[in-house]
C-alpha cells in the first residue's frame, strides 16, 4: 500500500546498525581516553551513588530498628511469661499465708477455750459453729456437739470473752443455741459495781437491754454486767457486756440499761457449753431463785 510507512522501516537493519556503530565508538572512547572516562564515570557515579545511598541507608535503618524491635518482643513476651509465674506465685503464697493466718487464729481460740476449761469449777463441752440462722425470727447458731455429748436444753453457751446465748434445742448430735441479742432469750443479770440485778433481754435491734433495775440504782455508763447466776444455765460473776446508756421507765418504777455484749455474736467460731455451772452444794434452792431482787418484807 502507498502513502503508508510500514512499522519495519523505522526499526530496520539501519538503525540496528547505527545503535551497534555508536557502542563501538563509546568503548573505543572508554579505552583510549581512560582517565576522562573514569572521571567521566566519577563525576556522574558520585551524584548517583549519593542519590541510591539514601534508599539503601533508611533501608539499613528500618532493618535494624525492626530487628530490635524484634528482639525486645522476645524479651518483653519472657518477662511476661515470667510475670505470670511470679502472679501465679504470688496468689499460691498469699493463700498459703491466709491458710496459716487462719490456723493461727484458730490455735489462739483453742488456746483461750482449753486455758478457760482449766477451770474446775465449771464443767465445759467445747463445741464448733457449723451453721447460722439466716431467718428474720430468731438469732441462733448450730453447734457440732449435741445429747450424745451431754448437751440439753437451758445449758448455758459462753467463750472466754463472756456469754454467747443457751442452747434450745438438742438432738443427737447437734444442738441450736439462741444469742444474747435474739428477744427471745433471758438472762439473770447483775451489775458488778454495785450488785443491782436486773433481767438481761436482747431486742428486735440486735442490741441488748438489761430491765427492772432499781429505781434508787446508781448504775451508770461504762459498767460491766455480769451473770448473777441465780437461776441456772451460767455461773455467776460471766461477762455479759458494758452499759452504754441509761434509761428510765415511764411510770418510774424500774431503770434499764443498753448494753454493749461482750461477745459479738456473728464472729463465733467455737464456743463452751456450761453443762455443770457450779457444784449442787453452791445451787440455790428454787424459791430463792424466783424472788425478784430488793427487800422483802419480813415474815409475820
Amino acid at each position: 500500500m502507498r502513502g503508508r510507512v510500514r512499522p519495519g522501516v523505522f526499526w530496520g537493519a539501519g538503525v540496528i546498525r547505527v545503535s551497534v556503530a555508536i557502542l563501538v565508538i563509546a568503548v573505543v572512547a572508554f579505552a583510549l581516553l581512560p582517565q576522562q572516562s573514569q572521571f567521566l564515570f566519577h563525576m556522574l557515579g558520585e551524584p548517583l551513588a549519593d542519590l541510591v545511598a539514601v534508599p539503601v541507608k533508611g533501608m539499613a535503618t528500618v532493618d535494624r530498628t525492626l530487628r530490635e524491635w524484634w528482639m525486645q518482643y522476645i524479651a518483653l513476651q519472657g518477662l511476661s511469661q515470667q510475670n505470670r509465674q511470679l502472679r501465679e506465685t504470688v496468689r499460691q503464697l498469699n493463700g498459703e499465708v491466709n491458710r496459716l493466718r487462719e490456723q493461727a487464729y484458730r490455735a489462739e481460740r483453742l488456746a483461750s477455750l482449753l486455758a478457760f476449761q482449766e477451770d474446775k469449777s465449771v464443767r465445759t463441752v467445747a463445741a464448733k459453729v457449723i451453721g447460722r440462722s439466716v431467718s428474720n425470727w430468731y438469732q441462733g447458731v448450730i453447734l457440732d456437739k449435741g445429747e450424745d455429748d451431754g448437751i440439753q436444753e437451758q445449758m448455758g453457751v459462753m467463750t472466754p470473752a463472756g456469754v454467747a446465748g443457751r442452747i434450745v434445742r438438742a438432738s443427737m448430735s447437734t444442738s441450736i443455741a439462741l444469742l444474747t441479742t435474739d428477744p427471745n432469750l433471758v438472762i439473770a443479770g447483775m451489775i458488778q459495781r454495785t450488785r443491782d440485778e436486773g433481767m438481761v433481754q436482747g431486742t428486735s435491734q440486735e442490741l441488748v437491754r438489761m430491765k427492772y433495775l432499781p429505781p434508787l440504782s446508781s448504775v451508770k455508763t461504762g459498767d460491766a454486767v455480769v451473770t448473777s447466776g441465780l437461776t441456772g444455765g451460767f455461773p455467776r460473776g460471766v461477762l455479759i457486756g458494758e452499759v452504754s446508756r441509761v434509761e428510765e421507765s415511764d411510770d418510774g418504777l424500774f431503770r434499764a440499761a443498753q448494753i454493749v455484749p461482750a461477745v459479738q455474736s456473728r464472729h463465733l467460731d467455737e464456743v463452751l457449753v456450761v453443762v455443770s455451772p457450779r457444784s449442787p452444794e453452791a445451787m440455790p434452792s428454787p424459791d430463792h431463785a424466783l424472788i425478784a431482787p430488793g427487800p422483802r418484807n419480813p415474815t409475820p
